[in-house]
């Protein structure tokens, strides 16, 4: 399911609760490099957020390079890097979540 199918699931459920969405997880994007290490199909992107994090997926492509898409790498690499932005993000929702709620020292 990509993410705009999860979103109207959310939407059509009406369900209020803060969350993250796909639109804040892009915004935090900044940046994206890629690399292309020679002579294999590996594809390496490094995602910049706005706070300076960099985040890296990776994409080990085809096993023969002249089978190799070379943007489906770009892409599976980006997908990866982005995916860790979901990470991060939700633990800090998480967090701000926890501290509301009077649990400011940690605990349960």
């Amino acid at each position: 399911m990509n993410d705009q199918a999860i979103e109207q699931e959310i939407q059509d459920k009406q369900l209020t609760s803060p969350r993250l969405s796909p639109e804040h997880i892009d915004d935090m994007i900044i940046a994206g490099s890629y690399h292309v290490f020679p002579g294999t199909t590996v594809t390496v992107c490094c995602l910049t957020l706005r706070n300076g994090t960099k985040l890296v997926g990776t994409n080990y492509g085809a096993i023969d390079p002249k089978q190799h898409d070379w943007d489906r790498g770009k892409q599976e690499a980006y997908n990866e890097a982005r995916e860790q932005v979901w990470q991060l993000e939700g633990y800090l929702l998480r967090q701000r979540l926890h501290e509301q709620q009077g649990n400011i020292r940690g605990g349960s």
